[in-house]
């Protein structure tokens, strides 16, 4: 499900579960599970944080998601929110090196980390929730809020769309791309540099950068996330994830993409 390696202070962690990195309960604990561990682990300086082959993550199972309804929906999304905390505020650097899709949660993955780079021409970023049929929990979407410039906001939640790598970039979902060939190197590259600056005082200032995310969850996270829970959960929410996996399970068959 994951790999790590340890590479001179640095833990690149490789995830690798199924086909699409799909995100479900499990994925969820394992992920967050190691986050907490590296949190406490001296040893380890900075995280470089990737998929295999073409795909980062594909965000969430939504077949996983369907198959178990209602009730899976109240168990699963309190261990999303979990997982993105654990990353997002985790004190230590963390580099996303995207080596191709990262969608909807997979997006929002990527966001939690300090620098995101792609691999060129290696897939598409975005949050297609609303094609979907979902609005994106609190922390998930004051994530988005803080990875994305204010003018693109809009439409890249209410448009719902995906990007190839340069646009990607010109709407702010990553912060460079590179050759494939260069995408590792230029992450641990990264995660080196921040690691070499002081743990405390670099902790103390990603604090502070993530201090309105927050402030934002503490004022309004709560009712926000009862309320995106209540759509989730309904029986047309889900009839609609139905259909939305049915057309994507169609065009992969037709090759057209689940992507686009």
């Amino acid at each position: 499900m994951i790999s790590m390696a340890v590479d001179d202070g640095i833990a690149i962690i490789s995830m690798e579960h199924g086909k699409a990195n799909a995100i479900d309960s499990e994925f969820c604990d394992a992920l967050t599970a190691l986050f907490a561990e590296l949190r406490k682990t001296t040893a380890i300086k900075a995280v470089v944080l990737t998929g295999r082959e073409r795909m980062f993550c594909a965000g969430v199972d939504l077949k996983r998601l369907t198959a178990g309804g209602a009730d899976y929906v109240t168990g699963f999304l309190p261990l999303l929110h979990t997982l993105y905390d654990a990353i997002f505020f985790f004190p230590k650097p963390v580099i996303a090196a995207i080596n191709g899709h990262a969608i909807a949660g997979g997006a929002v993955l990527a966001a939690c980390a300090d620098r995101r780079v792609m691999a060129a021409e290696s897939g598409r970023v975005g949050i297609t929730e609303l094609q979907v049929g979902v609005p994106l929990p609190a922390l998930a979407f004051e994530i988005v809020r803080a990875a994305v410039p204010p003018r693109h906001l809009s439409e890249v939640a209410l448009g719902a769309g995906t990007y190839e790598t340069a646009e990607a970039l010109a709407k702010g979902w990553v912060d460079e791309v590179v050759d494939g060939w260069e995408l590792m190197p230029r992450a641990k590259r990264l995660a080196r540099a921040y690691a070499a600056l002081s743990p405390e005082a670099f902790a103390q200032t990603k604090a502070q950068i993530r201090q309105p995310v927050a402030d934002a969850y503490a004022a309004h996270g709560e009712a926000t996330d009862e309320a995106v829970t209540a759509i989730w959960k309904t029986d047309a929410t889900l009839r609609r994830v139905t259909v939305y996996v049915a057309k994507t399970l169609t065009k992969v068959s037709n090759g057209s993409g689940s992507m686009h």
